[in-house]
């Protein structure tokens, strides 16, 4: 149906009859000529319908409007150019030729489009309800094309090191692996689910004792769990593992395959190794265990100088073995009340009881705005100066907790005044980083047990093993590493357990019983039993690499049919209820009513 795609004619072409088929981008009248721009996936090419050519294809180009599919053919010229005018687009890659029409097919008719492609609409849901039409524009074209690239990258340099791509299934069982599942009745066996797959980690568990050694798979998984801008309850995965690895093996193969990822959708080489950081490290020094290092504000810990601080916030909190760190916002000190409650009420949210600042206006003390400064020695605001560096100007943010809620809570408003400050505005710096060294075990409280971080088959660093063998539980780290890009986790994986005594050890630390182990987790027990070789592996999270290269903020840029913050797909309204007839095959009585919306329904 045509000879050439839309981008693909050049000077080199003129002369040329050619045939374009697509999409009518825009429609110019220029005193009775009429200018079209033909797109398709690959681009535009103007064409020309003047009736001295074809007078048919020009009366008929007159009830052309946007959207149309039409079929033109003409031939190929060169654009206008003399010492008046020059029609010629240097934003085109077509724009020094044009097609002047000799024939034209209207294929197919558009009706008024819902919104216009050409601009920006704010209304999500009206985009995604028309999802078919929102693809069309350039933008998100690309971002289709560049996942493909993306994957095919991953994919290309995965098999170059030996690893081959394993499908696992997606009807599986329900494993305690942290997120809630997606649940499958199944109508064979009445009264029982499936699962979908949170990740494939036991399969490709079972691969490694299978022998295949190096696995990969970019796999289709599930999350039942709250959304936002980078999580959606379906995702893809591009899921790996080896066997006859150590941790050194897997950093080493990812950062290789980064590489090749975004210098192929950005044409960038990213240098390697990464810099690493260790969990205790990042969480110290950024708030976070997947900084954001680009903004500064590194957190400094001012837990000697102010331990006996006249304000008791500070002090108190040091004398119940609490720390007090702070950050400098530089430049800040005119922050606004409303930001400044803005601030208060995150930290609130966070768990911190509220938030102590400075603005340092001037160089002298008593120009700083504070609540409690004037509670300080001259010798406790000079370790500030110092240790702060703080100039006129600069606002000072403190927390005062215990060690790990107080990196947290400090660490979200590092970011909070990032973004008021737009420090990040223009900033197109790819910052590549392993964490490692994570808590193997974390205590919850509300359960009132140890749970695991990443799951339950991450191997402890070898120097921690003993320990978990002897209860020892508090401390314990993990041979665990995440990959982090610009304060996004990309992914995460661990060395794993595969002797059978330390995997009980694991369980009986997780307080899961002998029992419960051997009912929920028997098949991966007893493969260990037969010569389990030693494994690890890390999975990407593919929708989130893209979203990057992309520089979008949302991962439902780069996935054709997101689902909305709802977990609705509205195109189709998914999810749907199921008839009385399917449910009936399932074996499921439905018993849900929908509550009624006013009090004068409800009677």
């Amino acid at each position: 149906m045509r000879t050439h795609h839309c981008n693909e004619i050049r000077p080199a072409h003129i002369g040329e009859t050619v045939t374009l088929i697509g999409w009518v981008n825009t429609v110019r009248d220029q005193g009775g000529v009429i200018f079209i721009d033909l797109r398709d996936r690959e681009g535009i090419t103007q064409c020309v319908f003047r009736s001295e050519i074809s007078p048919e294809a020009a009366e008929l180009s007159h009830k052309l409007r946007s959207e149309d599919v039409i079929q033109v053919t003409g031939k190929v010229e060169e654009r206008l150019k003399t010492d008046d005018v020059d029609t010629k687009n240097d934003k085109l890659e077509t724009g020094a030729i044009e097609v002047a029409a000799s024939q034209l097919t209207i294929v197919n008719k558009s009706e008024v489009l819902p919104f216009q492609l050409d601009k920006e609409l704010s209304n999500e849901d009206l985009r995604l309800k028309h999802r078919y039409l929102d693809l069309r524009r350039p933008r998100l074209t690309n971002n289709l094309r560049q996942r493909h690239i993306i994957t095919k990258a991953a994919r290309d340099h995965l098999s170059d090191e030996g690893f081959i791509e394993v499908e696992t299934p997606i009807l599986s069982k329900a494993t305690p692996e942290g997120a809630r599942d997606f649940l499958v009745p199944s109508r064979i066996n009445p009264g029982k689910f499936y699962a979908l797959p949170q990740a494939p980690q036991q399969y490709k568990q079972m691969l490694m004792v299978a022998g295949v050694e190096k696995y990969f798979q970019v796999a289709r998984c599930f999350r039942d769990e709250d959304l936002r801008a980078d999580r959606q309850p379906e995702f893809t995965q591009i899921d790996i593992e080896a066997s006859f690895v150590d941790d050194n093996d897997i950093i080493e193969l990812i950062e290789g395959m980064l590489s090749s990822m975004f210098e192929e959708a950005r044409g960038v080489k990213v240098p390697t190794p990464f810099e690493r950081l260790t969990w205790k490290d990042a969480m110290n020094r950024f708030g976070s265990d997947k900084p954001e290092r680009r903004i500064g504000m590194e957190m400094v810990d001012l837990t000697e100088e102010l331990k006996d601080c006249e304000f008791r916030v500070f002090s108190g909190t040091v004398a119940s073995g609490g720390v007090v760190k702070a950050i400098n916002a530089k430049g800040f000190a005119g922050i606004s009340v409303g930001q400044v409650d803005k601030l208060t009420k995150l930290a609130q949210e966070a768990g911190a009881k509220g938030l102590a600042y400075i603005q340092a206006r001037d160089t002298d003390r008593s120009t700083w705005r504070s609540p409690f400064v004037k509670r300080m020695t001259d010798e406790e605001v000079e370790a500030l100066r110092t240790k702060l560096n703080i100039e006129p100007g600069d606002l000072i943010l403190f927390a005062a907790d215990k060690w790990e809620p107080a990196c947290d809570v400090l660490g979200r408003i590092r970011l909070e005044v990032a973004d008021y400050q737009n420090l990040l505005e223009g900033n197109d710096d790819l910052d590549f980083l392993w964490v490692t060294e994570f808590p193997l075990l974390a205590y919850d409280e509300e359960e009132g047990r140890h749970v695991a971080v990443h799951h339950p088959f991450t191997r402890p660093l070898k120097e921690d093993e003993e320990k978990l063998r002897n209860g020892e539980l508090d401390g314990l780290r993990a041979q665990a590493y995440d990959v982090v890009l610009n304060g996004y986790e990309l992914g995460g994986g661990s060395i794993r357990i595969h002797e059978a005594d330390l995997q009980s050890s694991m369980f009986k630390a997780l307080g899961i019983s002998d029992e419960e182990a051997n009912t929920e987790f028997a098949h991966i027990l007893d493969a260990f039993k037969f010569g389990a070789p030693p494994h690890g592996g890390i999975a990407l999270g593919l929708d989130r690499v893209v979203m990057l290269a992309c520089k979008e903020d949302s991962i439902r840029e780069v996935i054709a049919f997101p689902k909305n913050n709802k977990g609705a797909e509205i195109m189709t309204s998914s999810p749907g209820t199921a008839t009385s007839t399917a449910l009936r095959d399932l074996r499921i009585k439905s018993t849900y009513v929908e509550k009624p919306k006013t009090e004068e329904a409800a009677e």
